[in-house]
């Protein structure tokens, strides 16, 4: 019987070895597959996945993620606008805070977080559903965010 492993930041149960990092790599995949994908969700795919595991960001950078997301599933911003809005606050020339965490500045949470989709509900609805798998998984971590907020 094989032991069920959780994911230690977003709590997803990892069946048959396939950890979140394999359902974020396979996701990309399906985006270099077909690049309408990725036009249309990668800046979501990426924000889901990093805000699920805020380690990944730093303090700023994760609190900037938050930010990010409420801009383009509440606002209903495009990628492009924010782009260009947000060009010099986020040039690295620029920008006096750091984007990606490290071992010794990373973002958390202060609680658990009950995450009602995660990358592997995204992969488990296939190729097909993609895009709107991501849009959805979009707006259940900005409401799971709200919480926090």
């Amino acid at each position: 019987m094989e032991k069920l492993q959780k994911c230690l930041e977003c709590g997803a149960a990892w069946a048959a070895g396939q950890t979140c990092e394999d359902h974020f790599h396979q996701m990309l995949f399906w985006e270099a597959e077909n690049p309408r994908y990725g036009a249309e969700v990668h800046h979501l795919l990426v924000l889901c996945y990093y805000l699920q595991h805020p380690s990944l960001y730093s303090p700023a950078g994760l609190s900037e993620a938050q930010r990010l997301l409420v801009e383009f599933v509440e606002r209903e911003t495009s990628p492009g606008e924010v782009r260009q809005r947000n060009r010099a606050r986020v040039d690295s020339s620029q920008r006096h805070w750091k984007i990606k965490g490290t071992a010794a500045s990373h973002g958390s949470y202060d609680r658990p977080m009950p995450w009602p989709m995660t990358a592997a509900d995204v992969v488990a609805g296939g190729a097909e559903s993609y895009c709107d798998n991501v849009r959805a998984w979009a707006r259940a971590v900005n409401e799971t965010l709200k919480t926090v907020r």
